[in-house]
Parts: C-alpha cells; sequence; structure tokens
C-alpha cells in the first residue's frame, strides 16, 4: 500500500512539473501524501518534479513535524536539524523540504491525503499583485465553486517555514469554523498555491480548475473588473444535489 501511494505521489509530481503546464520550473514548488496515520512522503529539497523518482521523496513523522510549531527561537540551522530527526530512515541522506510544515498541517485535515504545492504563472500574476486582497473576493462561475470549493483560502505573506506554517494554521481553524470544511486551495501572497484532495486525481483537478480561474480572473481585469456571482447562488451551487452527484464523478467529492 505504502509503494502504490509512493508511486502515485511520483506520477502526480511528474504531471505537476510539466513544462507544458507552466505551473513550476526548475526545483519549484512540492508535494506530499499520506502514508499512514503517523507518517507522510513529502518532496526533498533540491528536486525538480518535472523529473523526481521515489529516490527525491522522504518519508517523515508528523509528531515530530507538528511540535516544532510549538516552539519558540528556532534558528533556520535548528529547523534543518530537527526535519533531518523526523525522517523515518535516519540514514537516507536527502532532506526535507522546509514546505514539510505546511504539508503535515494539510495532511492532518480531515479527507486529505495528497497535497501540491506549485507557483503557476496565471495564479502568481495575482497572488503578487496588489489585487491580491480583492482578487478573490467572490466566484466567478459554477465550475470554479464544484471543483475548488466555496473559497480559497488567503494567507499573508510570512517567511516560509514555521513562520508561514503557524500563521496557516489559525487561517485553517478559522476557515474550518466558517465554511465547516477544509479549503481545497490556498493562495500565499507573493508565493504560490496549494491543492489539498483525498487521492492525486482529486490535486491535478484542482491545480488545473485554479489556473483556469486565476487566467480568467486576469481577463476580466483588463476588461473591467470581475463580475462575481452572488453569495448565494455561490452557496447554492456548493450545495445542490446534482452538484454534489458532479463532485463525486469528476472526483472532487
Amino acid at each position: 500500500m505504502t509503494e502504490d501511494i509512493l508511486n502515485q505521489l511520483v506520477t502526480l509530481s511528474n504531471h505537476l512539473g510539466n513544462p507544458d503546464l507552466d505551473y513550476v520550473i526548475l526545483g519549484e514548488g512540492n508535494t506530499s501524501a499520506r502514508a499512514d496515520a503517523q507518517t507522510f512522503w513529502v518532496k526533498a529539497s533540491g528536486y525538480e518534479l518535472r523529473t523526481i523518482t521515489a529516490n527525491g521523496l522522504v518519508c517523515v513523522a508528523f509528531d515530530r513535524v507538528l511540535a516544532m510549531l510549538h516552539r519558540t527561537n528556532l534558528s533556520d540551522q535548528d529547523v534543518k536539524d530537527e526535519l533531518n530527526a523526523a525522517k523515518v530512515d535516519s540514514g537516507v541522506s536527502i532532506h526535507p523540504s522546509v514546505e514539510t510544515f505546511l504539508h503535515a498541517l494539510c495532511l492532518s485535515l480531515e479527507g486529505v491525503n495528497f497535497v501540491g504545492h506549485t507557483h503557476p504563472t496565471a495564479a502568481n500574476a495575482l497572488t503578487c499583485s496588489v489585487a491580491f486582497d480583492t482578487a478573490f473576493e467572490g466566484r466567478l462561475f459554477p465550475d470554479e465553486i464544484v471543483v475548488c470549493g466555496p473559497a480559497p483560502l488567503l494567507v499573508p505573506y510570512v517567511d516560509p517555514g514555521v513562520p508561514l506554517a503557524r500563521v496557516v494554521k489559525q487561517l485553517l481553524d478559522d476557515y474550518h469554523d466558517r465554511f465547516s470544511v477544509p479549503p481545497r486551495v490556498i493562495l500565499m501572497q507573493n508565493h504560490g498555491m496549494i491543492a489539498l484532495g483525498r487521492d492525486a486525481a482529486q490535486v491535478e483537478n484542482i491545480t488545473a480548475m485554479m489556473v483556469k480561474t486565476a487566467q480568467i480572473l486576469l481577463g476580466t481585469f483588463a476588461a473591467g473588473g470581475p463580475h462575481f456571482m452572488p453569495p448565494k447562488e455561490v452557496d447554492r451551487i456548493h450545495a445542490r444535489p446534482d452538484e454534489l452527484y458532479r463532485r463525486r464523478l469528476l472526483g472532487v467529492a
């Protein structure tokens, strides 16, 4: 079972790294997948999603990673040392990505087994803009809601690693209080996006739809600005029985 999950994660990583999709280049982005209740696989630092194999993924323990979020005065070297100590196989020489903390948080959410963090040009054109706070205030079209959920989680710029993970943890709690479900998309200012899915296919579908949404948003700003759907219509699409059925067929339920 663990080997099957690892193979799925490699395939997902290679797909997200496909240059034709323009999600990442070079060593950008990272991916992860829950191995079991105690551990998960995550991309190691320095590897390229486009060409990564199982040798570029490292298995780490949830409890060791999450425990660091409660420690204070961690230096960069402390973080590196503790991440290496969190490896299930201490003999593995590769180092877990500094974004391992984000992956641990996301994979701890109900129904989330795979995570894909990318830097699509279209999405980052908005996350890096002065319109970041307003561009995602509403939803644009039904399929965005069906695939990507009622709203993305927006995160202000924070130094990657432990500081970012601490902020994201609080925002995840706030999101669940509002919507009663985990987000499917996290958008990080001046950074990139994260897709959270039950399986690898869901992460691929969410990423693709969010990138299309970003492209449409960019087009609307060139044509006078976005015309968001009324909130009651968003709620209606999110809860309609026929859309719930279609969501299951699309593998994004």
